[in-house]
């Protein structure tokens, strides 16, 4: 649910700080005060694009900030896992967005910059907007196949369905790539075994190539390493060395220590520095021992250290791009060495694959039939109670001679807002409110199955009044059990049935005009004033008295 909401500087509005509660809230206040802005905020935090005409004039920027807390984060967390952003913690999403008038827009999504694209992704899995100027999810033929699919909960077959046909695709690029694949001659296969024995000779692994140039590099130098290594002994340990000098070294020490007790930790440090060097000495005779120089060794270590040289330079400075290369030669080879068998092979494969596939679309597709039946008279009975009374209202399910993604039918749904008129696709004949309308209808008959948490309408109740306006707040009431509900409303009998209550006032003085937002829903007093305003006079008793009487008692 959305929990709080910072704006600045947007449109008319200089600065406000709002708490949102769950539930059902409404948004009043008269023609023109600036409602939108509000819409417009949560707008731009769900990915929607702005221009600069959009910041307070005066201000630099604008910025929008929202909390949001997912009780279960799984969905949220694997949304911002993809976009490789942070998870929320404790169920909080953050969200900000700045528009400066001289700088690049910035967009921050729980503390990381995330671009537009994020947003938009995100802005799906959270807010779902109706009404006229904001993202018409109803319209688009994926957002009409969900919500039949969400009814028919479909959700674990159209996942089997899904694996499959990417298991029947991946096939076909396969074969695809396999039947272009070069022809190739006989030379050229003989050139690829040869590379493929060099690099398969070489025991490729990181430890191996570096245990070999190691030993290459003691082998080509023994002679000199030796002699450094009989030096370095010699200067330690022999006749002239540094330990010669060190028995009289002691006894002075010893000496300084009997007159001077203080002096036995540096004696002892003096004895270990001995016992060092004798050791560093020994270790570096053992090594001028151990490095013999061994010419048939030189020659295995030279050709060898040649061979890796060639892969590196012919196949990339790493060991796994030589294993990289050696992987493609193979690849090539098997192809070639039965050509038409691999794809006679991939031709069984495909057809099991794509009948699997068919087999469960054509499930899909029964269930969405059956389903689409369904759907539909409950939806007509709602929006009946919604102000259309004679309105119909199909879904239909399209067959399609392709196998994609969601299986081999598509999902389109029909309006008729008048009894006589053929339904036709929303996007024909749809105004904003009959679209908002809609969607209230179907969003309250699948009410405890949508997973988007908060649902905005806007001009839902245009060209509607009365009981019509009672039963549509009574509607968003029953959805707001199961998701946060924003309403914008000239309605006072929707306004009425809401839990919480914001409201737009517009005040205009000498040199700017300013915009304020401002929670009622505490003060029983401020909301009949406002609910009487709406009514047509928030001074007559009788509008007060009205207003009274739709509140709930309390």
């Amino acid at each position: 649910m959305l929990q709080s909401l910072r704006i600045r500087n947007l449109a008319l509005l200089d600065e406000v700080d709002l708490d949102f509660e769950d539930g059902f809230t409404a948004v009043t206040g008269e023609t023109g005060a600036g409602k939108s802005i509000l819409l417009g905020a949560l707008s731009l935090l769900s990915g929607s694009r702005a221009d600069k005409t959009v910041i307070r004039q005066g201000a630099a920027a604008c910025e929008v900030e929202a909390a949001l807390f997912f009780a279960d984060p799984g969905r949220i967390n694997s949304a911002l896992a993809a976009l490789d952003l942070p998870p929320c913690e404790e169920g909080v999403l953050i969200l900000k967005r700045s528009l400066p008038r001289e700088k690049a827009p910035k967009i921050l999504i729980n503390g990381s910059l995330a671009t537009l694209a994020g947003l938009q992704e995100l802005g799906e899995q959270w807010i779902d907007f109706h009404g006229p100027g904001e993202p018409r999810r109803l319209l688009k033929e994926g957002c009409q196949r969900e919500l039949l699919d969400l009814f028919a909960k479909n959700g674990p077959v159209l996942e089997k369905y899904q694996a499959r046909y990417r298991i029947w695709r991946g096939l076909l690029e396969e074969r695809t790539r396999l039947a272009s694949a070069e022809k190739l001659s006989a030379d050229q296969i003989e050139f690829l075994r040869i590379q493929l024995g060099k690099i398969e000779g070489m025991e490729l692994t990181e430890e191996a190539m570096a245990a070999l140039e190691r030993d290459f590099q003691r082998q080509s130098r023994a002679q000199e390493l030796i002699q450094l290594a009989r030096g370095l002994s010699d200067g330690i340990s022999g006749e002239e060395g540094l330990l010669a000098g060190m028995p009289a070294l002691l006894r002075t020490a010893h000496q300084f220590e009997a007159l001077d007790p203080a002096g036995k930790a540096l004696t002892d440090r003096l004895q270990s520095s001995a016992v060092e060097l004798a050791d560093v000495a020994a270790e570096y005779a053992a090594l001028a021992q151990a490095l013999v120089f061994d010419p048939g060794k030189a020659e295995s270590l030279l050709a060898r250290m040649n061979t890796w040289l060639e892969l590196k330079r012919k196949y990339g400075g790493e060991v796994k791009a030589v294993q990289a290369a050696a992987d493609e030669m193979r690849r090539r080879l098997d192809g070639q060495s039965d050509l038409a068998g691999s794809l006679a092979r991939l031709d069984r494969e495909i057809a099991e694959a794509e009948n699997a596939a068919r087999r469960l679309a054509a499930e899909l597709r029964s269930t969405r039939e059956k389903a689409a039946v369904e759907l539909g008279k409950a939806s007509v009975k709602v929006i009946a109670q919604l102000g259309f009374r004679k309105a119909g209202f199909l879904i239909t399910i399209v067959p399609q001679a392709e196998l994609g993604p969601y299986g081999d039918s598509g999902v389109e749904f029909l309006f008729s807002p008048n009894i006589g008129e053929a339904p036709l696709p929303l996007h024909r004949i749809a105004s904003s409110g009959e679209m908002a309308r809609v969607m209230l209808a179907l969003k309250t008959v699948l009410a405890e199955l949508d997973a988007v948490p908060l649902l905005v309408f806007d001009e839902v109740d245009a060209n509607i009044g009365g009981e019509i306006g009672r039963t549509v707040g009574e509607k968003m009431a029953a959805i707001a059990d199961r998701h946060q509900v924003l309403c914008v409303t000239h309605l006072p009998q929707v306004a009425a049935q809401a839990a919480n209550h914001l409201v737009v006032t517009k005040e205009q003085g000498r040199d700017r005009t300013d915009v304020r937002i401002e929670a009622i829903h505490c003060n029983r007093k401020e909301r009949v004033s406002e609910l009487a305003r709406m009514l047509g006079d928030h001074k007559a008793k009788s509008a007060l008295a009205h207003a009274e009487e739709l509140l709930p008692k309390q």
